[in-house]
């Protein structure tokens, strides 16, 4: 892939969610507005009514999220949102935003790389727990969605840390491998000057 799609791929990875995500939240706030007993208060009022009705409305999903209804509500929408491949990409790339700009990668300690086969690597990330036996627990999401995965126990020797950040390898998986960036190798240069 060329230098300048790479780019313009990188660029859509970024700002894509975070355009999708402003559409929403204008969309829902217009509508607020728009509701006849807010429409008829006094613009700095008005403002402040429609400000506290979008919180209190998001808090309310929220709750409901933590019940067993919101549960079975989130897996049918992510199970219906997985199905339409654009719409798939835009709502895991949108859902993590959110979820990495309000929690932040805390939970996932540092990307690192499983050899499950002899040749195959795979990035799977610490979280900073270990079993009783001493091996290390690790997340391995699967791509594009990565809000699913796997929770393997890996003997710690059987892990090769990497250089490179917990968003750099998050793109990676959630761009299905596009995200990633070209490394040049180092190039020696002999400055030894002949007499």
């Amino acid at each position: 892939m060329s230098s300048w799609r790479r780019d313009f791929a990188s660029g859509l990875i970024v700002l894509t969610p975070v355009l999708v995500i402003l559409l929403v939240l204008n969309y829902l706030y217009s509508r607020i507005v728009d509701l006849p007993v807010i429409r008829r208060l006094d613009e700095p009022l008005g403002f402040v009514v429609a400000v506290v009705v979008f919180v209190m409305l998001v808090l309310s999903i929220g709750y409901l999220m933590r019940t067993t209804v919101g549960r079975l509500f989130e897996t049918y929408l992510d199970g219906a949102m997985n199905r339409v491949p654009l719409i798939r990409v835009l709502y895991n790339a949108s859902k993590l935003a959110v979820e990495t700009a309000v929690s932040g990668t805390d939970d996932l300690q540092k990307p690192v790389k499983v050899e499950p086969w002899q040749g195959m690597r795979m990035t799977a990330f610490k979280t900073g727990k270990t079993t009783t036996d001493g091996r290390v627990v690790l997340f391995m999401p699967t791509a594009p969605n990565i809000t699913t995965g796997f929770v393997m126990e890996v003997e710690p020797e059987n892990i090769s840390e990497v250089d490179e950040s917990v968003e750099e390898a998050l793109t990676r998986v959630l761009s299905a491998g596009f995200g990633e960036e070209e490394r040049t190798a180092p190039i020696d240069i002999d400055a030894r000057t002949e007499d």
